[in-house]
């Protein structure tokens, strides 16, 4: 028997009225997940430990069967272990973004967040832009790391983890109540605008209308993580296949392998295919588990495109679950395979939510009988079952 997660990040949300009251999940022309539903469990799952922020990181760690409240010690910590920064016990890790805000003529604090992904920019040209501000801020206690995309990743060393604002939060909002109250951070915040606001990259990105990357954001503070192994915990000996560094992170925290796909980018235009042949090779090769992030649906939603949400959905149905079930059927190997969000991430607010989230469990080899059965919102809350912590539903799909 193999295992398989297939997350579709934010892929919950909430019913909208432009899709006559459905939800992007409802609404999705999704073939694959209607011919699987009536054959599976499906139900709804409680991923974020009460009092806890819904974030990806909090959210996955609880869907690989970590207990958040036992593993989590930040977010930037986990991308470190992906980015392969060898955190020292005095190291605090800092998600730094590159974002996008306004340009009007006020004081820096009145100007606006307009973009939490500056236009999801390319790894490529936010490395340049990361080196400018490098040359100006980095010294024996600041270090700054590349990431992916807009997603980059500052070390302060014998630094504090203190509280910062998430952007996604505050997109449309004035920034000055969320600017971190560190002065280090606050005036390197207000000095990247200058360095990077007219740099040749970014008034080419104005000159082509995209979004300028023209600011850093720091947020995620954390210490240095300590994940038990997934092998040691489980029995399966696994592998992640993520574009996103906190993916890939936790991954490397537990112990897994981590496969890179050609063209896996975080965003609506990505290697779906890629990310669904590399995990059923990996199976087919001896590998136990495969756990498929596919990044577009949070994207989607924080960006608030209701059309390109419901597109990121039909991506994921065509053209990964159903490249995973039909290569995994014609090698005529037996799976078990749990699609599933981690957070909502819905439309009207552009960000994470706690609300708990629908699951479908499938099982190549006991198929189910349950007649009309969709796997949405609505039908899952419909079956009046609730997995309350969130950690525990790896063990359903494990349980031999």
């Amino acid at each position: 028997m193999k295992y398989i997660i297939i997350l579709g990040d934010g892929m919950a949300d909430e019913p909208i009225a432009m899709l006559g009251g459905k939800t992007p999940l409802e609404y999705a022309n999704t073939p694959m997940m209607d011919e699987l539903a009536p054959k599976s469990e499906i139900a709804m799952v409680h991923t974020i430990p009460d009092g806890m922020k819904p974030g990806s990181d909090t959210a996955n760690l609880a869907v690989m069967g970590y207990n958040p409240r036992k593993y989590y010690s930040g977010r930037s910590p986990l991308e470190a272990l992906s980015i392969g920064v060898d955190m020292k016990p005095t190291d605090i890790a800092l998600r730094t973004n590159i974002v996008t805000i306004t340009e009007e003529d006020v004081p820096f604090e009145q100007r606006t967040i307009l973009d939490h992904s500056a236009g999801e920019i390319s790894t490529e040209d936010a490395a340049v832009l990361l080196e400018a501000v490098k040359k100006e801020f980095e010294n024996d206690t600041y270090h700054f790391y590349v990431g992916t995309s807009y997603r980059h990743l500052l070390i302060w060393d014998h630094g504090e983890v203190i509280s910062l604002a998430q952007p996604h939060d505050h997109l449309g909002e004035v920034i000055g109540p969320y600017m971190p109250e560190d002065p280090v951070l606050r005036d390197m915040m207000i000095r990247s605008y200058d360095i990077l606001n007219e740099h040749p990259i970014n008034v080419e990105r104005a000159k082509k209308g995209l979004n300028k990357a023209n600011c850093l954001w720091f947020w995620g503070a954390g210490t240095r993580p300590a994940l038990s192994s997934f092998k040691e915990k489980t029995g399966k000996s696994g592998v992640m296949i993520s574009a996103v560094d906190l993916l890939k992170g936790i991954a490397v925290g537990a112990g897994m392998d981590v496969i890179e796909v050609e063209g896996a980018t975080g965003s609506l235009h990505t290697n779906y295919e890629g990310k669904a042949k590399a995990a059923v090779k990996a199976l087919l090769d001896g590998k136990d588990f495969a756990y498929v992030h596919v990044e577009a649906p949070d994207e989607m939603g924080h960006q608030g495109s209701v059309e390109k949400k419901v597109k990121s959905i039909e991506n994921l149905d065509s053209r990964v679950i159903r490249v995973v079930v039909e290569e995994m059927n014609k090698a005529g190997q037996d799976f078990r395979m749990l699609v599933m969000p981690d957070h909502p991430t819905p439309i009207r607010c552009r960000t994470h939510t706690s609300d708990s989230i629908p699951y479908m469990l499938y099982d190549s080899t006991k198929p189910q009988n349950h007649t009309g059965m969709l796997y949405n919102e609505a039908m899952a809350k419909s079956t009046g079952k609730l997995v309350e912590h969130g950690y525990e539903l790896i063990d359903q799909l494990l349980g031999e």
